[in-house]
C-alpha cells in the first residue's frame, strides 16, 4: 500500500514538473526537424515589447510575420520599430493583419495598406484569422469570405502578391475547410504536426506559442516554412495578377 501511495505521488509529482515546464516554455508538444523544416521564423507584435534584435542573431531566425494592423484602424505600436529593426539585420519580413468580424474587408484592407511599405523582397501580407480576440459579432460563412475576398483583392492589387491565411483548427473548419481559396495558409497547431484536407497544403506552421528566443523576454510564437530555400525565395517576389 505504501509503495502504491508512493508510485501516484512520484507520478503527481512528475506531471506537475512537466506541466510547470510547459507553462515555462522549457517543453513543449512539437520539436519539427530541422532537417526536414530548416527555415523557421516568429511571428511578433506589441505583445513582444521591446526586441534586441541584435541579439536575436544568435538564434536561428530565417524570417518575421510582424503584425502591422487589426481591425478598421487599429495599428500596432511596435510595427515600425519592429519592420525598420528586422531589416536592418537581415530577416525576411513580412507583415500581418488581425482580421476582425466587425469591420468591412475594404476598411480593414485601407488600414493595412497605409501602415505597410511596399519593399522589394518582403513576405507576402498575412491575414489573422481567428476566433480568440475577435468580435463577439460571429458572421456565417458566406459573410466573412465576402470580406475576406475583398480584403484581398485590395492588399493583393498593391503589394504584388498571394496573401498567406492564418487559420486556426477552429477557424479552418469553419471557414476555409472544403473551399478552394487563393491563400498560402499559414496553420497553428501546438499539439501536432498539421493535417489538412485533401488539396490544402499549409505553407508555414505555427507550432507552439511558447517559445523562448534571445533578444525577447517572455514568450514568442515560432514558426517553419514547409519548403526549400529556393520556394521560400519565389514567395518574396511579386505576382502577375493581371491588374
Amino acid at each position: 500500500m505504501n509503495r502504491l501511495i508512493a508510485l501516484a505521488a512520484a507520478f503527481i509529482f512528475l506531471a506537475f514538473i512537466i506541466i510547470l515546464f510547459f507553462k515555462l516554455g522549457y517543453v513543449r508538444f512539437n520539436y519539427p526537424s530541422e532537417k526536414t523544416y530548416p527555415i523557421r521564423g516568429i511571428d511578433v507584435s506589441h505583445h513582444q515589447d521591446v526586441i534586441d534584435w541584435d541579439v536575436l542573431t544568435r538564434s536561428q531566425v530565417d524570417f518575421a510575420f510582424i503584425k502591422a494592423t487589426e481591425g478598421g484602424d487599429h495599428k500596432d505600436t511596435k510595427f515600425r520599430e519592429n519592420w525598420e529593426r528586422a531589416g536592418d539585420i537581415g530577416i525576411v519580413r513580412g507583415a500581418y493583419h488581425f482580421f476582425t468580424f466587425c469591420k468591412t474587408g475594404r476598411e480593414q484592407a485601407l488600414n493595412f495598406m497605409e501602415t505597410v511599405p511596399v519593399e522589394d523582397h518582403m513576405l507576402p501580407p498575412a491575414i489573422d484569422l481567428e476566433f480568440s480576440g475577435n468580435c463577439s459579432a460571429r458572421p456565417t460563412k458566406e459573410e466573412l469570405l465576402k470580406e475576406l475576398s475583398e480584403f484581398t483583392r485590395l492588399v493583393q492589387k498593391k503589394y504584388d502578391r498571394r496573401p498567406v491565411l492564418y487559420i486556426t483548427n477552429e477557424s479552418y473548419r469553419a471557414f476555409i475547410e472544403g473551399e478552394s481559396l487563393p491563400y498560402f495558409i499559414w496553420i497553428r497547431d501546438i499539439r501536432s504536426k498539421p493535417r489538412l484536407a485533401p488539396g490544402h497544403e499549409w505553407t508555414f506552421w505555427q507550432f507552439t506559442h511558447r517559445g523562448r528566443l534571445y533578444g525577447i523576454d517572455g514568450f514568442v510564437d515560432l514558426n517553419v516554412f514547409n519548403g526549400t530555400r529556393e520556394y521560400f525565395k519565389e514567395l518574396t517576389l511579386p505576382e502577375s495578377f493581371g491588374y
